[in-house]
């Protein structure tokens, strides 16, 4: 994968859904990161009180490499600044302090959100819209906006795209997809249930399915063909208008954008040519239109 930080967000979010041996693991490992970096996987066993085999396992349930894998992870969490957390504003807070606490969250969720994406899942991604007939986006509230955000990048390259937040209308489109065609099912929490009816329907016509939801198990992100992941950074009380996850989800929509781009780079080209020309001729022809009603 190429990731040389984000084990300390993997522990934590995965940490629940494992094994009470391998939660031991996890918590110490929690709360001793900069002993943990030190520690061959025998001591790291011995300290936990579990097993070598146990470091092992908790290790594959992550799907990493093996525990240097997972030492080298941490060691980037360590070397990075410290995480800034949900802080939330406060009554009257001065407009200088908002500026740095969104900011540093914004920052803390784009870093995190990149150290979660599989490369190579991320790579069939890329393939199967790059070579797709039509990509259908779908996502409810605070998720429909990187659905339509992805609709209109992929529509500049010359890629057939819907986004719909009705689920009347993507049912309506997905029961008359093609199997060649993409539905992509965008849900923070991966339980949205209107998002899991869409992809439902798109397993049975044969689609292919690409999840993008928070980091962890959840029933969109299991039943999609390719699941991708944001980062799991909670909201602040205040925020409930998703800030954090909704710049997350727009940036692996931008991702998935400039790779397919990068794939098909000479009509790449082309086509964001035209299409600005045609929007500079939109605009020029209504500026015409002003100034004549003007005079």
């Amino acid at each position: 994968m190429g990731i040389s930080s984000g084990g300390l967000v993997l522990l934590e979010e995965m940490k629940q859904e494992l094994p009470p041996s391998e939660q031991k693991i996890a918590d110490y490992i929690l709360g001793n990161p900069e002993k943990t970096v030190r520690m061959t996987i025998s001591e790291l066993g011995e300290k936990s009180k579990t097993s070598s085999a146990a470091v092992t396992r908790l290790c594959k349930s992550l799907k990493l490499k093996g525990f240097q894998d997972l030492k080298l992870r941490i060691n980037g969490d360590l070397g990075r600044k410290k995480e800034v957390g949900t802080r939330d504003i406060e009554p009257n807070e001065p407009v200088e302090t908002t500026i740095d606490k969104v900011t540093d969250l914004a920052v803390q969720t784009l870093l995190e959100t990149a150290e979660l994406l599989d490369s190579d899942k991320m790579l069939r991604a890329v393939e199967k819209i790059k070579n797709a007939h039509s990509i259908h986006f779908f996502g409810v509230g605070a998720s429909a906006i990187p659905a339509m955000d992805a609709q209109q990048k992929f529509l500049r390259i010359n890629k057939t795209s819907t986004a719909f937040t009705d689920p009347h209308m993507g049912a309506t489109v997905v029961a008359n997809a093609k199997s060649g065609d993409v539905v992509m099912g965008i849900s923070f929490s991966g339980e949205t249930s209107e998002v899991v009816k869409i992809l439902e329907l798109a397993k049975e016509k044969g689609v292919t399915t690409i999840s993008l939801t928070r980091y962890g198990q959840s029933t969109i992100s299991e039943m999609a063909d390719i699941s991708l992941f944001t980062s799991p950074t909670k909201e602040a009380n205040f925020r409930s208008g998703a800030t954090s996850s909704r710049l997350a989800q727009l940036h692996v929509i931008d991702i998935l954008f400039m790779s397919v781009a990068s794939k098909q780079y000479e009509s790449t080209i082309k086509y964001l040519d035209a299409t600005r020309d045609a929007i500079k001729e939109i605009q020029h022809s209504t500026g015409r239109k002003k100034k004549k009603s003007n005079d």
